[in-house]
């Protein structure tokens, strides 16, 4: 079993992870569908609002924080090579470092960045919105699921 401060680092990644996973459960599963419910223009206000309010401490604390400990995790997997928990550790952190926060880089935010161009009541503007919902969030289902299976994979890894 792990212990001592490799054991608190394991708890507070699924933590982390854990809380990353239910935000973007949340998004993905009343968030999204009621912001896609309002008016064009609205919805497109309302988002462009929540992501600029993402960028606040509390959300990148967590957000941040917890890519940040799981590369740490996964540095100290590889330099301790512990006799259990291991692949889990590893898969934990691969699957949040690249599934949750590379996928954010690389699919979230150039969408959020094209939302955040367009004037909210231009003809432009609604004819995206429909687009950057189903992309967005299709994109968001998988950083929940990623984010959850990695708070799974060290719990697993402390068992």
């Amino acid at each position: 079993m792990i212990e001592g401060p490799y054991f608190v680092l394991t708890v507070v990644g699924v933590l982390g992870t854990g809380l990353v996973a239910g935000v973007f459960c949340g998004f993905s599963t009343f968030v999204m569908r009621g912001l896609a419910a309002l008016p064009p223009a609205q919805g497109i206000a309302a988002m462009n609002a929540i992501n600029v309010a993402a960028l606040q401490p509390a959300f990148m604390l967590v957000f941040v924080g917890s890519a940040v400990l799981c590369a740490v995790i996964a540095v100290v997997t590889f330099v301790l090579w512990p006799d259990e928990g291991t692949v889990e550790l590893l898969v934990g952190s691969g699957l949040y470092l690249f599934g949750v926060f590379g996928l954010t880089m690389v699919a979230n935010v150039p969408r959020n960045d094209a939302l955040a161009r367009l004037d909210p009541g231009t003809p432009e503007a609604a004819a995206y919105w429909p687009t950057y919902v189903r992309e967005w969030t299709f994109w968001n289902h998988v950083r929940a699921v990623a984010s959850a299976a990695a708070a799974v994979a060290y719990v697993l890894a402390l068992t």
